[in-house]
Parts: structure tokens; sequence; C-alpha cells
């Protein structure tokens, strides 16, 4: 039966006021710090969620799990999609991008932002603050003392790009370093899985091995000396902005190498085990 005429204008009405709702809110300049935070955090109740739902049908080994090892699985499944979407836009963001480009902008790097690069980050926090609440929550099933300095130290700095709109470039350097975290948690699934002898195992460590060299070890190098070729842009920044950005790489790079250690001791093992 046909709709009467009242009723498709309240419809339009309704629509409407939806429309201008999501334009002058949710999506304007100055809420989308918020609505990001909110839609990352969303977002990852939502992958939860899923993982849990796929992994119900499609893998024998999550029905003999624990309850607390089905949860670290769930949410090994949101930092694995987190890792892959913040470190293909970081990548994009650093390399490809003109936004941060020294020859494409007459003003400073470190103060170059736009409302997609804020919005990436924005739901990068919602992640951070999510995980860090659950591993905070089920302390320390799910990681000690570093796996929460970490979360709160990345956390904090980026969002701090995000609502001062400061050295995001900086920010997403770091955060291409997340390209390692499928690897560790592709790990970790092996392991569950009772696969630590297969070849499948052996070589995710040399994987890990060389993403976490060039990701965490490597790159980190190239980011100090990028903030030296541009220290005159850096030193302008507010003092905390400028403290996140020697501090907060300085603090995860020296916990970056205390893992590269404990990552080369484990495929040694590995190795020896198969000879």
């Amino acid at each position: 039966m046909a709709m009467s005429l009242k009723t498709v204008m309240a419809i339009k009405s309704y629509q409407s006021q939806a429309d201008a709702l999501v334009k002058n809110y949710l999506l304007a300049d100055r809420f989308i710090p918020y609505t990001s935070v909110l839609g990352g955090m969303l977002a990852c109740k939502l992958v939860y969620d899923l993982t849990q739902l796929v992994s119900n049908f499609y893998f024998k080994s999550y029905l003999g799990l624990t309850k607390i090892q089905r949860v670290e699985w769930n949410n090994r499944g949101v930092s694995t999609i987190h890792a892959i979407y913040i470190s293909i836009m970081s990548l994009y963001f650093v390399f490809w991008s003109d936004l941060f480009s020294d020859q494409r902008h007459a003003g400073l790097l470190t103060f170059q932002s736009s409302t997609l690069s804020t919005f990436i980050l924005g739901i990068s926090v919602g992640y951070f603050l999510a995980d860090l609440g659950l591993i905070i929550w089920l302390y320390p099933s799910l990681g000690g003392m570093e796996y929460v300095v970490h979360h709160s130290l990345s956390g904090l700095a980026v969002a701090y790009s995000v609502f001062s709109g400061e050295g995001q470039l900086y920010t997403y350097m770091v955060l291409i370093s997340e390209i390692t975290t499928p690897e560790i948690n592709m790990r970790w699934y092996l392991d569950t899985a009772g696969m630590k002898r297969s070849c499948a195992y052996l070589i995710n460590g040399f994987v890990i091995f060389f993403a976490w060299l060039v990701a965490r070890i490597l790159l980190f190098g190239y980011t100090f000396y990028h903030v030296y070729l541009h220290y005159d842009q850096v030193i302008k920044m507010h003092v905390i902005g400028y403290i996140l950005v020697f501090g907060v790489p300085t603090m995860l790079g020296i916990m970056n190498l205390m893992w590269f250690g404990k990552i080369v001791k484990g495929l040694m093992k590995t190795i020896s085990k198969r000879r």
C-alpha cells in the first residue's frame, strides 16, 4: 500500500534532520577528534564480536580454549585489524601524501594536519583506549606492565596529535611500527593451536625478525634523524608536544630493543629445536 503524502514528508523531514546532525556535528571539524575516538572504540567492539563469531564456526581449536584465552584470541583479532589499518594509513601519510611535504607547504611540518589525518589518528586513539582498558581490567592476563606502559605512551602521544594538531608526521612515523603486530599475533595463534614445530611457526619467526628490525629499529633511527633535521620546527611546538616528540619514541625505542633481544633468542631456540 502506498504511503500517504504526510508520511513521505515526515520521513524526508527526519532524513534532513539526520543529515544536518551528521554534517554540522558528527563530521564538523571541531567534533572530528571526539567522534573519531568514539568511532574507534565502537569499531573495536564490533571487530571483537565478529572475531568471536567467526572463530566459533571456523576454528576448532577456539572451542577448546579457556575463557581468558578466548578473550585474548578475540582481542588479538582486534589488534591485528587495527595494526593493518593504521600501518597502511601511516605509510601513506609519511611517504606518499603531500600533507607533510617540505616542498608542498610553506608552513612548519610540525603543525601540518588535515581533517582526514586527524580522523585516522582519532580512530587509533579509540583503539588504544579500548585495548588498554581491557588489559587493565584483566591484568595481568593479557600482558604485564610493559604493555600498560606501551599503550599508555602510545595513546597519550596519538591523542595529543589529534586534539592539538601538532606533530602528526612523527606520530604517523612511529605508528608504522604497528606493521609488526599481525606477525606477533600470528605467532601467538600458532602457539595456541599447538603448531610450534610447524614450518609456518619457523617462517613466522623470520618474518618477525626482519619486520621488527626494519619497522621498530631502523625506522625509529630515521625518525630521530628527521627530528634532528627539522629541529628548528620541532622547538616551536608547545612544550608538551616537544617532550612527547623526544620522550615517547625514546621510551618505545628502548622497549623495542629489549623485545628485539627476546625475538632473537626465541628465533634461535626455534631453529635449534629443528636440527
